[in-house]
């Protein structure tokens, strides 16, 4: 019990969580169909991002396992500038296996540390995680089917501590979902 009570003060402490994070995104590879690389040309909201591989082409890409409020709803624009701090300008490993309705790729998008400045940084931060840690973003249940088992334990985690220690979009009095009524 004191190992665990330790390990959640630690939790707390903004470099180790980003430490931890990455640690779950690098012990949970995904088996995908797909993958695409390249860098972050935009930052659409809190959730979708363009991607522009090494042949110039862009690719609008939905982060997994996600929902992230609107830009009318309360914390809409601070979910979309915190992802922009974790992923805008930088190299980014999306694994992928579906498109969603609107044709965008729907995947597990890798990021190195925001710390990590060399170009040999490995990309180990799972920014979907990262976004419902930081309580930026709902842990998208509908979904949870197509992670992995322990994705969806670690999204789990990081949304209840989000939620129990009131971050982001959960320091407000009931924080609606996007999907009960979109903007």
């Amino acid at each position: 019990m004191a190992m665990a009570n330790m390990i959640m003060r630690r939790f707390k402490q903004p470099v180790f969580r980003l430490a931890t994070l990455a640690l779950w995104g690098l012990c949970s590879a995904l088996a995908q169909a797909d993958s695409l690389s390249g860098w972050v040309v935009k930052v659409l909201d809190g959730d979708t991002i363009a991607v522009q591989d090494p042949s110039s082409q862009q690719h609008m890409v939905r982060l997994a396992g996600i929902d992230a409020p609107e830009h009318l709803q309360p914390f809409g624009d601070l979910s979309q500038q915190n992802l922009g701090s974790l992923v805008y300008g930088r190299d980014v490993n999306v694994e992928w296996e579906r498109r969603d309705p609107h044709g965008r790729i729907v995947g597990r998008v890798a990021v190195a540390l925001p710390n990590c400045t060399a170009p040999a940084c490995p990309k180990v931060l799972d920014a979907g995680l990262a976004q419902v840690a930081a309580g930026y973003a709902w842990w998208f249940r509908p979904y949870a089917r197509e992670q992995l088992a322990e994705d969806r334990r670690a999204y789990e985690q990081a949304e209840f501590q989000a939620k129990i220690r009131r971050l982001g979009l959960w320091s407000g009095k009931n924080p609606t979902p996007p999907w009960e009524g979109r903007y």
